[in-house]
Order: structure tokens, then sequence, then C-alpha cells
């Protein structure tokens, strides 16, 4: 015997829940498909290209995870390695600097900072390395270098231009550039061309002082030295040994500096009578004239001491 057994049918609520919910994927679907083919819709690209963006992108991403592999591997340095010697047995290796552009330089300190690149394979030469080390010598302002193939380095030279002697203590005399910047250590005999300037701070005032010896171009030849005072004001030295004391500030100190050089061409004092023009006071100047040998002494000794108290 046979029993069939027949299922309830589903009620009609549940029905219209099953339908309801299949109409909302639907309509889901569609809106997600047509954003989609709007958003692709906007950009100017045909389908043949989109797919080759795809693809180049694709490779991209898959490119960048292999080369981040092969560094953690280290081979990217193993295959610069090879590459090195296999330049360096083909010829291409460091065997001569040619060195441009020195003057006051010595080219020994340029080769010295060069060494470090010879008999190397011209593909494992630093150059901006090299060129930064180079710029760390007194005398060089700037530098270039470049390979010259097959076994050859070029090194320019761009020197800085000496500009004044700076008188340190003890004695020694050092030329400095327009910046105040110490090139090199100088004889005594060898000063005479340059104006030497001295007093603590006054290799930094170097372009102050050319500004002031401008506002009376006549007097610059004429003098031997400028002395930073109290790191307020100059004293300038004469090559006669005359000494002119000028007031403190920029503008001060250039007004004197013109009413001297004025007096001067009609009143002939550089290479007169006076031993110190002292233009320290606004509204007058002060001469120390001395009589006899003991008075000018005197008048020197003087004026050393009113300088060293003012740099006290």
């Amino acid at each position: 015997m046979t029993t069939t057994v027949r299922r309830k049918p589903g009620s009609a609520r549940k029905a219209a829940a099953q339908a309801d919910n299949e109409r909302k994927v639907r309509s889901a679907k569609a809106a997600g498909g047509s954003l989609i083919d709007r958003a692709i819709g906007w950009l100017p690209l045909g389908e043949a290209q989109l797919y080759r963006l795809v693809v180049a992108l694709t490779l991209a991403v898959g490119a960048v995870l292999v080369w981040m592999a092969l560094l953690a591997a280290g081979v990217p340095a193993i295959a610069a390695d090879r590459v090195a010697r296999i330049a360096a047995d083909a010829g291409f290796e460091v065997k001569r600097v040619d060195v441009r552009g020195t003057k006051n330089l010595n080219d020994l300190k340029v080769y010295e900072k060069a060494l470090s690149a010879q008999h190397r394979s011209m593909t494992q030469v630093d150059l901006e390395g090299l060129r930064q080390d180079l710029l760390t010598l007194p005398w060089v302002k700037d530098a270039r270098v470049s390979r010259q193939l097959p076994d050859g380095l070029v090194i320019d030279i761009v020197e800085r231009t000496p500009h004044a002697v700076l008188r340190k203590p003890g004695g020694r005399f050092v030329l400095i550039d327009d910046e105040g910047r110490e090139l090199d250590v100088v004889a005594p005999d060898r000063v005479a061309k340059y104006l030497i300037v001295s007093g603590p701070g006054s290799s930094q005032r170097a372009v102050e002082l050319d500004r002031l010896m401008m506002t009376a171009p006549a007097l610059k030849p004429q003098v031997r030295e400028a002395e930073w005072i109290g790191n307020r004001r100059w004293n300038l030295t004469f090559r006669t040994g005359q000494v002119l004391a000028l007031p403190e500030g920029d503008q001060d100190a250039a007004d004197a500096l013109v009413t001297f050089a004025r007096l001067d061409s009609t009143k002939q004092l550089i290479g007169g009578t006076a031993t110190v023009f002292d233009m320290r006071a606004p509204d007058r100047i002060y001469f120390r004239v001395p009589g006899s040998g003991d008075a000018d002494a005197k008048a020197a000794a003087d004026a050393k001491r009113a300088a060293a108290k003012e740099n006290t």
C-alpha cells in the first residue's frame, strides 16, 4: 500500500514576501550595473583602451611586488655588483682624474678627495657624493664632477675670490672672501695688496665694510687696515699710519667718511701732521697733532688704549 504525502501550499503572505525580495535584488543589480556603466561611460576611453589600461595597472602592481621581493632577498645589490665587475673588466674603471679651474687651490687636495673613486667601476662612482665632499674645501665655491668614458673623471672647480686679509691673534694672517669665509693662511710679505681687517667679528662684516668704503672711493686705495672696535664701529688706518676713528652706525659712519674725504681733498689731511682724526662726535672732528717725538708716541699710545678699552 502506497501512501502519498502532499505538502501544504505556502501561504499567500510568504509568496508575496519572496517575490518582493527577488524584485529588490534585481533592482539593486540593475542599479549597480547602471552606475558602473555610467562611470565607465564618463571615461574618455574606448573598450580596447580600457582593457589595456587594466592590463597595464595589473602588470605594474605585479612588478612592484616582484621588486619588493627581490629587494628583500638582496638581488638588486648582487646584480649591481656583478654589472660593476663586468664594466671594470671591459675597461670602464676610473684610472685618471682631470682637475680644472684651480688657481689658488692645491690640486693635491682635490685628488685626495677623488682617491675613493680610483680603481672603481664607472657605474659605482657617486658623482654627487664626491661633489659634496669637494664643497667642504675652503677654496671651493662650486664644483661639477662628470664621467669621461671609458676611464676618466673630470672635476671642474669654481674657486672663491680672495677679498681681504684677516689679522688673527698671534700675528697670523688669513685670506678671506667677500663673505668672510677663511680661505688660507698667508705670509706677512703677501698681505700688502689686500685690505687688512681685524677685531672680533670683523670678517663677518666684509660686505658692510665694502659698502662703507664705496661711499668715498677715492680713499679706498689709501686705507691699509680696518679694525672693528667693540663690535660697534670702525677705525681706519691709512698707509701713512694715520688713524681715522669713525662713529657708530652705518649711516653716521658713511656721512663721516664722506666729510673726511671732502676735507682731505682740500686740506690734504692724509700725509699731514695729525696722527689721529677722531670723528666720533657728531658735530666736530678732533685732530691729534704731536709737537715732538714724545708727544707722537703718547698720542699713538692713547689711541691704542682707547681702542683696547672699547674692545673690552
